[in-house]
């Protein structure tokens, strides 16, 4: 008998929450086939199985926190495929293996039927799938699959949710079942791991770091005519659009080398000055926030980036994200301005000590001299920092730095 364990999720990842189960008991598993999904703070893992086997015992059920080296099942993994009992031993004489009958067998004849009965009713779907139906409370065997071999997706539970909502408007007779608060309708719906996870650091941040945020705007006149003159040839030669994000990275980093203490972390009473880039480009999901990183971000092009982004992004949205993609990150740039902010003070994404806010890009009337305004392409930008570590002036010269290369694109494009 094997036990199945709880593996070294990541650093600093120590328990998650068993998501679903992907076998049943008396299932056969394959070697490497995948057993249990969980859930951490920041992704979803699968377990798979070390050794081929029948899962005999199932430990830890959907809902429970699992810490790393528990045991979470039991393989046998000297039974077989077809009979769910041990396999003969190769290496003994044939005069010496047993041959089982009907009463040596481990499981008795009804219990085995209505295993294979159970197994028949288990629906194949994805693990988004069955992600999805289980925080919308659906039963995957009501799901109809569009998959000629009959693999539920995501998209089909979606589109159940969608005939059975447009079902129960058509049928007013039919309510939704609500809590009754002060006589108001109230629908309670259970945070997943991942917003608590959030929910705990965002307060965790805002109590540990003596956070504080500078403001400045920035002209992006030059920028956006740069970008529509380079656009076209851009694509053709990279495969990639020209995007906003490769100048503010490339901005953020210029910052970066000249106010050090922007890229630091504080560990005790010790200040660590991170000579080296990772930036955390900041990405919105139906999940919640999450910050994947551009690793090296310093060593990478114009071109680079955007497809680093562009990558990184694609997997935040389709649920991909390894534990690796969310790790090791020295600043962190959010833009509200995809979502029409015009001004916010971003949270600092510990044990990082600051972070750039981007937000809409405004036409705005400028003053340009004495007597002449004119309407120029505005942004507000925010840095929020630590103040424990980031004096005041440090803060400010880093967010006109930044200010200072985005409105001289073509200078960033050298110094990059």
């Amino acid at each position: 008998m094997m036990e199945v364990k709880v593996p070294e999720l990541a650093e600093s990842v120590t328990e998650g929450t068993v998501a679903a189960w992907l076998k049943n008991p008396g299932d056969y598993v394959e070697k490497g086939e995948q057993l249990v999904e969980l859930e951490t703070d920041k992704v979803n893992v699968e377990i798979a199985a070390e050794e081929g086997g029948i899962l005999q015992e199932i430990l830890a059920e959907p809902g429970d926190t699992v810490k790393v080296g528990d045991v979470i099942a039991q393989l046998n993994t000297s039974a077989s495929a077809e009979k769910g009992v041990p396999a003969s031993e190769p290496n003994k004489p044939a005069a010496e293996q047993k041959t089982l009958s009907a009463a040596d067998q481990s499981v008795p004849a009804a219990a085995e039927a209505d295993l294979k009965k159970s197994r028949l009713l288990r629906p194949v779907a994805t693990p988004a799938a069955r992600r999805h139906a289980r925080e919308k409370g659906i039963d995957l065997n009501e799901v109809a699959a569009r998959d000629p071999l009959g693999r539920l997706r995501k998209s089909d539970v979606m589109e159940h949710l969608a005939v059975k909502a447009e079902a129960g408007r058509l049928n007013k007779t039919e309510q939704p079942v609500f809590e009754a608060d002060a006589g108001k309708p109230v629908e309670r719906i259970r945070m997943s791991r991942r917003r608590q996870t959030i929910a705990q650091r965002l307060v965790e941040a805002q109590q540990t770091a003596a956070m504080l945020t500078t403001f400045n705007e920035v002209d992006m006149t030059n920028l956006l005519d740069l970008r529509n003159r380079r656009k076209d040839q851009f694509l053709e030669a990279n495969g990639v659009k020209l995007g906003f994000m490769s100048f503010f990275t490339k901005a953020v980093i210029g910052a970066l080398k000249k106010y050090p203490y922007v890229n630091a972390e504080i560990n005790g009473d010790d200040i660590l000055l991170k000579k080296f880039y990772d930036i955390g480009i900041a990405v919105s999901t139906e999940d919640g926030l999450v910050v994947p990183v551009v690793s090296d971000a310093d060593r990478l092009d114009f071109a680079g980036i955007e497809k680093e982004i562009a990558r990184l992004a694609a997997k935040a949205h389709e649920k991909k994200l390894a534990l690796s993609d969310l790790q090791g990150g020295t600043f962190t740039i959010t833009n509200g301005g995809v979502f029409g902010s015009l001004w916010s003070t971003p949270i600092l994404n510990a044990p990082q000590v600051g972070i750039l806010g981007m937000h809409k890009v405004q036409m705005r009337p400028v003053a340009i001299d004495d007597e002449r305004f004119e309407n120029r392409p505005m942004m507000y930008l925010a840095l929020s920092y630590d103040h424990r570590i980031i004096d005041g002036k440090d803060a400010v010269g880093f967010l006109v730095k930044v200010k200072e290369l985005i409105e001289d694109p073509e200078a960033l494009l050298l110094e990059g």
